[in-house]
C-alpha cells in the first residue's frame, strides 16, 4: 500500500448544494479552510464552546445544518442534541425541556411552528435564538418574544460562503458603554475576517462601491468564501472575481455597519421598466392583515404587454380576502406594486423546500396554472 496523502487546507471539506428555490441548485465546493475559518467566525461572535448545547434541527445537506450543528459542535466541544424533523414541535419542544438546551438555530418557517405548538415553559432554558436561510419579519420576531420571552436574532449567510455572512448578536454593555449588537430590521454586522461591498447592480464588478444608505448588489470577501462550483468553471467565473463572490442579494449598509438585506434580485420583477419588490409588497400584505403566520406570498409570470406582472398565492378565506383588498387599495404602496383582486390565488399550503424554505420554482408554476385556468 502507498503511503496517505496528508490532507492539506485547501482540500475539498464538503461540496454542498445551494437549495434550488430559485433556479437548479449548484455544488459549492467548500474547503477545510473554508469550513474551520467559518466556525471560528462564529465562535468569535457567540462563544459557542462554552458549555452551551445547541439542538440540531436542520438538515446536513443544507450548508447552516452540516457546519452550525454537525460540524461546529465536533470542532468546538459543544453539546448538541439532534431531531430529525424541524417540523415536529412537540418533540423539538420536550429535547429543548429536557436536556437544557441553550441555542436554537432555526428558519422562521419554523419558528411559526413552535409558537402554534408549544407552551412558553418548552423554550424556557435558551439564551439565544438565530435564525436564517430566509428573511426573519418582524411580525414573526415579535410574536416569538411575545410567546417565550426571547427575541431571536436574524442572520445572513449563504451556501457559498460557508455559510455564514453576519447576524446580530447581544449588546455589550458596561459602567458608562454601550455598544449596540442587533438593529430589528437589520442581519448584523459581518463576521470577523469578511469585507463586503455594496455594488451597483448594473456594475458589480466596478472600482467604486455604494455609499451608506445606498442599496445595491452585495459582495463579499474573506476565508470562508468557496473554492467555487463543483464541475462548473463558467458558473464560478460569474460569481468570483479577485476573491469577491456576489451573492445576487439586495442590500444596503446604515451608517453603523449594520447590513440589511433588501430582497433578492431574483425577487425583484421588471414591470414597464421598473423593479418592482416581491417582498415589500408581502410584507405590506401582512402588516394590513395582522398575520403573524405566512399568508402571503407574491411572484409574477410572464405579460406580453408589460413583461412581467404580479400573482400572489394566500391562504385566506374569501371573506377576510375582501378586506384585506380594500386596505391594500388604499395603502401608500406605488399602484404598479398593487396587483389586482384577479391577481390572488387561494391554495392550502405553500410549497417548501426540504430547508423550510418556500420553494419559490414551485410557486411560479402555481400561478402560471391558475393564470392558465383564468384564462380559459
Amino acid at each position: 500500500m502507498g503511503s496517505e496523502r496528508p490532507v492539506t487546507l485547501d482540500d475539498p471539506a464538503t461540496v454542498i448544494f445551494s437549495s434550488g428555490s430559485t433556479g437548479e441548485p449548484k455544488g459549492a465546493l467548500i474547503s477545510q479552510f473554508n469550513l474551520m475559518a467559518n466556525i471560528a467566525q462564529c465562535d468569535l461572535v457567540f462563544s459557542l464552546a462554552s458549555g452551551e448545547r445547541l439542538l440540531g434541527i436542520l438538515p446536513f445537506f443544507h450548508s447552516f445544518g452540516f457546519t452550525v450543528t454537525l460540524a461546529l459542535p465536533a470542532v468546538l466541544g459543544s453539546g448538541v442534541v439532534f431531531n430529525p424533523s424541524p417540523l415536529d414541535g412537540k418533540a423539538v419542544g420536550a429535547l429543548v425541556r429536557e436536556y437544557g438546551v441553550t441555542v436554537l438555530l432555526a428558519t422562521p418557517t419554523f419558528l411559526q411552528i413552535y409558537m402554534r405548538s408549544l407552551p412558553p415553559e418548552d423554550f424556557g432554558s435558551l439564551k439565544l435564538v438565530v435564525t436564517g436561510a430566509e428573511k426573519l419579519p418582524e411580525r414573526i420576531a415579535m410574536a416569538f418574544e411575545d410567546h417565550f420571552g426571547i427575541r431571536p436574532f436574524e442572520g445572513y449567510g449563504c451556501t457559498e460562503c460557508s455559510p455564514a455572512v453576519a447576524c446580530n448578536t447581544f449588546d455589550f454593555r458596561a459602567a458608562g458603554f454601550r455598544q449596540v449588537g442587533g438593529k430589528r430590521g437589520k442581519v448584523g454586522h459581518p463576521f470577523p475576517g469578511l469585507a463586503v461591498r455594496i455594488a451597483d447592480a448594473g456594475d458589480p464588478w466596478g472600482a467604486r462601491p455604494l455609499p451608506p444608505g445606498h442599496a445595491g448588489l452585495l459582495l463579499v470577501r474573506g476565508p470562508n468564501i468557496m473554492q467555487g462550483y463543483l464541475g462548473n468553471p463558467q458558473l464560478t467565473g460569474e460569481v468570483l472575481r479577485d476573491g469577491w463572490y456576489c451573492t445576487g442579494d439586495m442590500a444596503l449598509r446604515d451608517e453603523d455597519g449594520f447590513l440589511q438585506i433588501t430582497g433578492r434580485l431574483s425577487r425583484f420583477s421588471k414591470i414597464g421598466g421598473e423593479m418592482v419588490p416581491h417582498i415589500k409588497i408581502e410584507e405590506t400584505l401582512h402588516e394590513l392583515q395582522g398575520a403573524t403566520d405566512m399568508t402571503f406570498v407574491v411572484t409574477a409570470v410572464p405579460d406580453e404587454k408589460k413583461g412581467e406582472r404580479l400573482v400572489v398565492l394566500h391562504r385566506l378565506p374569501e371573506a377576510e380576502l375582501a378586506g384585506c383588498l380594500d386596505k391594500f387599495a388604499a395603502c401608500d404602496l406605488p399602484n404598479l406594486w398593487k396587483p389586482r383582486g384577479e391577481a390572488f390565488c387561494r391554495v392550502e399550503n405553500f410549497p417548501l423546500l426540504g430547508t423550510g424554505k418556500l420553494d419559490l420554482r414551485r410557486v411560479r408554476q402555481l400561478a402560471e396554472e391558475f393564470c392558465a385556468q383564468a384564462a380559459e
